[in-house]
């Protein structure tokens, strides 16, 4: 997996915080989860390898790209992206309350965003849950105005949601993107113990390959 350090570019808005998280531990002898994305107590001691960008855990994959996206002034990575020949995964996590589901709490709230930005939004079901589809104006290199199809997904674990978008034909092809959903499956949470705001995003590293490079 390559790494490679991009500039800070316009965020999609993140949930907005409504609560303080609460403080407890996750139980300790919670079942290990069949499918992920994975909270990092669930994967202890399996043998694979991951790059370690603090609150996220990623496994190399064949054809996959990883690509951070950071505030030159400050140094802090705004978001994380594996890229491959046709589309990108981008995803962030954040505080969540214990036992709730912050993604049918922000869904909403994505959709008027989507539509007050001018785009237009679906909702599926898929393999994660209930997803959005979009089809956002974008201007293209030319001037003129195109359209950017995504897919945001969220997925809701212990005190933390995963929220990702694809990019490119997954987007476009939703039936046909089963790779690119084992790469979302594939990502690890560590949420940490502290105390935070819901909504909060957990706060991303660079791994040391990428601090070499800088």
């Amino acid at each position: 997996m390559k790494f490679r350090r991009k500039p800070q570019a316009t965020p999609e808005e993140t949930p907005a915080a409504a609560e303080p998280a609460a403080q407890e531990a996750p139980g300790p002898d919670a079942a290990r989860p069949a499918v992920g994305p994975f909270d990092e107590a669930d994967v202890a001691g399996d043998g694979v390898e991951r790059v370690d960008l603090g609150s996220l855990l990623v496994a190399p994959r064949p054809g996959r790209e990883l690509r951070l996206q950071v505030d030159e002034k400050s140094g802090v990575v705004r978001s994380v992206l594996l890229a491959g020949p046709d589309g990108a995964l981008e995803f962030q996590a954040f505080a969540a309350p214990r036992n709730g589901d912050l993604w049918s709490t922000v869904r909403p709230q994505i959709k008027a965003d989507v539509t007050r930005r001018g785009g237009q939004v679906t909702e599926r079901e898929g393999r994660f849950g209930p997803e959005l589809v979009c089809q956002m104006p974008v201007k293209l290199p030319d001037g003129k105005v195109g359209t950017q199809p995504s897919r945001i997904v969220g997925i809701n674990g212990p005190r933390w949601m995963l929220r990702a978008s694809l990019i490119g034909r997954p987007a476009l092809d939703p039936d046909n993107s089963g790779e690119w959903e084992d790469t979302l499956a594939a990502i690890v949470v560590r949420r940490g113990s502290e105390a935070m705001p819901v909504g909060e995003p957990l706060p991303v590293k660079l791994p040391d390959q990428a601090r070499r490079m800088g």
